[in-house]
């Protein structure tokens, strides 16, 4: 994703305001959640330099929507968490509703 920097006598790289820019830029956008094929997309765009707004927005709304799913898939396990934790009276593991969700066997054994 970022072009290789020229480097020194020694073999040290140089990198310059533009690839450390495009190294904030990277990672600025896996801390958001964004996949590594998604950030190379907005770097094929042109990076943060060239990408027009409606290019990368495309990305993100695809990005968006991905994270509203998972934040409902995790709210249906909270709730089912929650729940199951509620039911467990502590006591005896032959009744423990944790363990049953967690446990296929046992779960179909309580059926």
């Amino acid at each position: 994703m970022l072009p290789s920097p020229p480097r020194t006598a020694s073999g040290r790289r140089v990198y310059d305001s533009t690839h450390l820019r495009t190294l904030a830029f990277i990672r600025r956008a896996r801390e958001l959640g964004f996949s590594i094929e998604e950030i190379r997309a907005l770097m094929r765009l042109g990076g943060p330099e060239k990408a027009t707004c409606r290019e990368v927005r495309e990305i993100a709304a695809h990005h968006l929507e991905d994270i509203r799913a998972k934040l409902d898939d995790l709210k249906k396990l909270e709730r089912l968490l929650a729940r199951t934790v509620a039911q467990c009276s502590g006591t005896g593991a032959p009744e423990c509703p944790v363990l049953d969700i967690l446990d296929v066997k046992r779960s179909k054994a309580n059926v």
